[in-house]
């Protein structure tokens, strides 16, 4: 499979400080790239499992010892490493969205590019596709999906204008669907509409947030004192999810304070925001809205 180059390649895996002997997740395997560069960098005792939920990322799969590839959702990420014998990692590594395979391959429906059936699926094997989303569900479903996760003020319309459509047919194909909307695609904006739309019908159809969020609550638990998270998004929506836990432990909200004032958050931010620098983004285009965040599991369960 044809995968492009991995965003952030050396910032992300430098951000792990990785030790030649520890074992480390790279929960979005995709095409290896960061999972090789981090297999580069261990020893003969180290170890790294991976989790990818797309069937075509087992075509990528690395033969070696040390590599362990798992093919399913990283929100199950403890219960597998369990399954493993794994309760303690030293890092885990996170290249969040979708991958440049997924989009550049037609069928799968992710891409604006190209007409395909509504899908849209991650995990080829998941129930709930593009067309199911767009032709069953309930408009004020519809209309909160577009505000939240593609952040479009004209959220209403765009629910009642599918509702109206599918009321004549149902909608299967990505054609039918921009035809449903061209209204609200003027020519200057039609591509960053259109990819709001499809961005937030793919978040709802992979359930992307609260993966992202089962995720982040479960790396407290799994990380060793001084392990490190290091991990890219690419809209607004995870990168806020993912600062707000590095920052207070949670999505909402701010943690509570002792009786002396003192407040216990169980990571501390590594550096500032990392973006990519032009050569990169001139190299690899899906680079350039990335932002890696990298944190530090503090030693001490609660506040001295």
């Amino acid at each position: 499979m044809e995968y492009h180059n991995p965003v952030l390649l050396k910032e992300t895996v430098d951000g792990l400080v990785i030790k030649p002997n520890g074992t480390y997740v790279d929960v979005t395997f995709g095409g290896g790239g960061h999972s090789k560069e981090i297999l580069n960098r261990l020893g003969p005792e180290g170890k790294l499992f991976a989790f990818d939920q797309d069937l075509d990322a087992l075509d990528n799969t690395i033969k070696d010892d040390r590599f362990i590839l798992i093919n399913e959702n990283f929100r199950f990420i403890k219960r597998f490493l369990r399954f493993h014998g794994v309760r303690k990692v030293d890092g885990i590594l996170g290249d969040f969205g979708v991958s440049s395979h997924q989009f550049d391959v037609a069928d799968r429906g992710f891409s604006t590019r190209f007409d395909a059936d509504l899908d849209m699926r991650m995990n080829q094997n998941g129930e709930l596709s593009a067309y199911n989303v767009i032709n069953d569900y309930e408009e004020a479903d519809l209309k909160k999906m577009f505000l939240e996760y593609g952040e479009l003020r004209n959220a209403p319309k765009l629910a009642r204008t599918i509702i109206a459509a599918r009321k004549e047919e149902p909608l299967k194909t990505s054609i039918a669907l921009k035809e449903v909307l061209k209204p609200f695609l003027p020519k200057h904006k039609e591509h960053k509409i259109l990819a709001q739309i499809y961005q937030a019908i793919r978040i709802e159809v992979n359930q992307e947030i609260g993966a992202l969020k089962e995720l982040l609550m479960q790396t407290t638990e799994l990380l060793n004192p001084n392990g490190r998270v290091s991990f890219i998004s690419y809209h607004s929506l995870e990168d806020r999810l993912v600062k707000r836990f590095i920052r207070n432990g949670m999505f909402e909200g701010e943690p509570e304070k002792d009786l002396y004032g003192n407040v216990y958050v169980p990571f501390k931010k590594v550096g500032g925001l990392i973006i990519p620098d032009n050569d990169e983004i001139k190299e690899n285009n899906r680079a350039r809205s990335a932002k890696l965040r990298i944190a530090e599991r503090v030693k001490e369960e609660n506040p001295a």
